[in-house]
């Protein structure tokens, strides 16, 4: 009979031990976008160059807002019906993917 008691103080004490609280870690990952200041520019000041990479590249677009860096890049947004689209330009028309 102690052996009967004994054995089952041992299997419920080893049942617990399993049951532990099991803490799950959570990462926080934290991003920073590190953005040029563009400054919004004229439509008539976006080089003919732009424009041209504009007409061929997004043919049926419009032109709707044009902004300008320190390094001659241009941020260009373009629509088409009424989906809005931004990319990347140099001041040659060159496309930058960012």
């Amino acid at each position: 009979m102690k052996k009967l008691i004994l054995s089952a103080a041992v299997v419920f004490g080893s049942l617990s031990i399993n049951a532990a609280t099991v803490v799950a870690k959570t990462e926080l990952v934290q991003s920073v976008n590190i953005q040029d200041e563009y400054t919004e520019v004229a439509l008539d000041a976006v080089p003919a160059a732009v424009k041209s990479t504009i007409e061929k590249s997004f043919a049926g677009t419009k032109l709707e807002k044009a902004y300008k860096n320190a390094k001659n890049e241009y941020k260009l947004v373009i629509a088409s019906g009424e989906k809005k689209y931004t990319f990347f330009t140099d001041a040659s028309g060159n496309i930058i993917k960012k």
